[in-house]
């Protein structure tokens, strides 16, 4: 699966993906627009990177590994 692949998959099938397919990477806090810091996990999932906030309800896939920043 690809990142536009994965993008078009439901929330749920997301989270299977993660779950089943992902390699768990890490704690990371993602910054928001206003300046906050949302807490959550960096998964390694085939070709790209997800982020998965701790309570579930935002799965973000990237091209960019961000802890290598």
């Amino acid at each position: 699966m690809d990142i536009d692949a994965f993008k078009e998959i439901s929330h749920n099938e997301k989270l299977q993906e993660l779950r089943y397919n992902g390699q768990l990477l890490g704690s990371y806090e993602r910054n928001t627009e206003t300046g906050s810091k949302i807490p959550g996990d960096i998964f390694e999932l085939y070709d790209f990177w997800v982020f998965l906030s701790d309570d579930e309800s935002m799965v973000i896939p990237t091209r960019k590994n961000p802890l290598s920043e």
